[in-house]
This record gives structure tokens, C-alpha cells and sequence, in this order.
């Protein structure tokens, strides 16, 4: 493996935009948004500063990006069960616990999300960013997947998207708990743990 910052000449030059993206990450979660220099990202990238705007014309770009990059995947996989499964138990069953403990456990997507949060206001793109890539697309979602179980009889009357709220809401308390209340000595959560618990919870509640 070569040190970070040596130049990856040999890597073919398709490679670099995933190069860029996996290091943008791990300096937009460490350093925050505002603090993230474009010069850090290439050469953590082993790239030139001109390879990167080559890519991404700004930084919040980059930061689009690299948000699609990280999270996107996990909602497709999410998808993908929801289109097979004979039921919405069988697929959040599959799907949701994994979905859970990926994109929690994952200290660099846990720290972008922090980074929204804590610089959304002086930062508006970044909430902006945030809710198009990932919020807008996980809510509507689930969402989905409810409303069709519910024309299926497998979920009582009520709102879709409350419902999807209602599931998606320990993932949004493990993000800020792991990233606030930790650092200062809070016993961590065991997400995997909270995920299954709470999925039980919610089968039991949306039944007819």
C-alpha cells in the first residue's frame, strides 16, 4: 500500500474520482466542512489539488458526492430486498438491522452527519445536500414500503411517511448519541441491539 500523499501515477485514472471520494470523506468527518481544504482531500488521495477540481468544480460538490458515495448504496440495498420479499416483515427483518448498523457504525459517515448538524446553519447547502441524498430518499422509501403493505393488509390504517419516521428514529438517536455523548464518556449504544428491539416493536405496533 502506498503512504498517503505519494502520487498513484499507476492507479488507472478511472480510479481516482473513488480515490477522492473515500479520502474527502475521512477529512470531511474528521475536520468538519467549513475547515475541510481541498489540498488535504488531494493528498490523502495521493492526487494533485487540480486533479480534484478536475472532478468536483467546488467543495460542496465534493461534499454531494461523497454523501451519494456513502449512503446511496445502503438505501439501494434497502431497495432491492423491498422488491423481492413476499412482505414488508420479511423485508425489514433482512434489510433493516444491517441498514442500521452500517451507517451508524461507520464512524465517517456518523461524523458527515454531524458535521450537517453542527454547521447547517451558517452552512444551509450542507442540510440542503444532506436531505436531497439521503433523508428525502429514505423516508420515501420506507414510506413506499409501508403504503404497499397497508394495500396488502399487513399494516393497520395510518400515515406512511409517520410511520417511516417512527422506524428511522433510533438510527437519527444512535448518530447523535455516538457522536456528542460518547466523546464525553456516555456508555456507547449497541446499535445492532437497539435496531432489533425497535424493529420488534414496530411489527408489533403497525399490525392491523
Amino acid at each position: 500500500m502506498l503512504p498517503p500523499g505519494e502520487p498513484k501515477f499507476r492507479r488507472r485514472p478511472e480510479a481516482r474520482p473513488k480515490e477522492i471520494l473515500e479520502s474527502a470523506l475521512e477529512v470531511f468527518a474528521e475536520s468538519g466542512f467549513k475547515a475541510t481544504r481541498m489540498e488535504e482531500v488531494a493528498r490523502r488521495a495521493g492526487v494533485s489539488k487540480g486533479a480534484v477540481y478536475l472532478y468536483f468544480e467546488a467543495k460542496a460538490d465534493l461534499f454531494r458526492a461523497v454523501v451519494r458515495d456513502a449512503v446511496t448504496p445502503n438505501i439501494e440495498a434497502v431497495k432491492a430486498v423491498a422488491e423481492t420479499a413476499p412482505s414488508l416483515e420479511i423485508a425489514l427483518r433482512a434489510a433493516y438491522p444491517a441498514l442500521a448498523a452500517r451507517v451508524i457504525t461507520d464512524r465517517r459517515i456518523s461524523g458527515v452527519a454531524k458535521l450537517v448538524i453542527a454547521e447547517s446553519r451558517t452552512q444551509p447547502e450542507l442540510a440542503a445536500i444532506w436531505h436531497e441524498t439521503v433523508v428525502l430518499p429514505g423516508v420515501e422509501l420506507f414510506s413506499d414500503m409501508i403504503r404497499a403493505a397497508q394495500e396488502r393488509g399487513e399494516v393497520r390504517p395510518g400515515d406512511p411517511r409517520a410511520f417511516a419516521f417512527g422506524l428511522m428514529g433510533p438510527m437519527l438517536l444512535s448518530l447523535v448519541w455516538r457522536e456528542t455523548f460518547e466523546p464525553i464518556g456516555a456508555t456507547p449504544i449497541d446499535v445492532p441491539a437497539l435496531a432489533a428491539q425497535h424493529l420488534e416493536t414496530v411489527l408489533k405496533g403497525m399490525k392491523p
